[in-house]
């Protein structure tokens, strides 16, 4: 039996789907900017985060959201601990691609949405329809496959997943903005990004940054290619079923794996290559399921 579609889930769904699009090509501009080691281009990603979003601000001038968050004490509790989920999550990634392990990351991404829902049943009380559980029997049949072909660089897998998936759920729980939100996460991460940078510029090396102008360029857009997708996910985390956003993130790694199998040219196995297939199979289940849902939350309201 199906139940009704939420109203709420419908109107994050344009959010899920632009996050996404923009963490799966991600992957290509971290190659453009792998001169600047992984630590220091996290650190100068947060500084960059924190003007774009006073920009933001600036332009929708709702800085009474802002102050008031910042007056909560449970919030910014909350807000603390997403920042430092996040940031975890921003460092292994990079350090993952930057290093040719695209599908460990990949992988990752493709066990966050078997997270998301175990975290929607367990913390939310969250349902799932058959067809649903269907598609994620299949998608963690085909995790499994994956993780039996990449057992080496199943810690990175893991830790990616585990700490978005915590992220997500800590933002979803927090009474509190998705613009705000992420400028008061960038704003806690925004001392140890500056020592970081002086550390690495005090350095015999030097900045990363220093290498070229356009290099410089290049990771100052890191601010806008951070901003905009987290903004996007913590208002369609805050719209939609915590489970329900999950698979709507297989997304994100199946971009991600196809530039890793035709830009960066990592080998494919036969193992990987049966786990994309159950997993499109997983993701036609599921968008399957939504088409139905729809159709009779339609039923319904007439």
């Amino acid at each position: 039996m199906h139940r009704p579609l939420p109203r709420t889930q419908t109107g994050g769904l344009p959010m899920a789907f632009g996050a996404y699009l923009i963490w799966g090509v991600l992957p290509l501009y971290l190659m453009w900017v792998r001169a600047v080691p992984a630590i220091e281009f996290v650190a100068w990603r947060i500084i960059w985060t924190l003007p774009f979003c006073l920009a933001v601000f600036a332009v929708r001038r709702n800085w009474p959201e802002l102050r008031a968050a910042m007056a909560d004490w449970k919030v910014l509790r909350r807000l603390m601990l997403s920042a430092l989920l996040i940031g975890i999550n921003w460092v292994v990634f990079t350090i993952a691609v930057q290093n040719g392990h695209l599908f460990a990351a990949s992988l990752g991404f493709y066990i966050n949405p078997l997270v998301n829902v175990f975290f929607g049943t367990v913390f939310l009380g969250e349902r799932l329809t058959r067809l649903q559980w269907a598609a994620v029997g299949l998608a963690a049949a085909g995790v499994s496959l994956l993780a039996f072909g990449a057992v080496d660089m199943l810690y990175v897998s893991l830790t990616l997943a585990v700490s978005f998936s915590a992220y997500g759920l800590v933002r979803k729980l927090t009474p509190v903005g998705p613009l705000p939100g992420l400028t008061i996460e960038t704003a806690l991460l925004l001392l140890p990004a500056m020592a970081i940078t002086l550390w690495y510029a005090l350095g015999a090396a030097g900045s990363g940054i220093a290498i070229s102008p356009g290099l410089s360029l290049l990771v100052a857009l890191g601010g806008v290619l951070t901003g905009t997708p987290l903004l996007l996910f913590a208002g369609a985390a805050r719209r939609m079923d915590y489970s329900t956003l999950g698979m709507v993130q297989f997304l994100s790694p199946t971009i991600s794996f196809c530039i890793g199998l035709t830009v960066f040219h990592e080998v494919l196995r036969p193992v990987q290559l049966a786990c994309f297939v159950l997993i499109w199979l997983a993701i036609a289940v599921f968008v399957w399921d939504l088409v139905l849902q729809r159709r009779l939350n339609r039923q319904t309201a007439r």
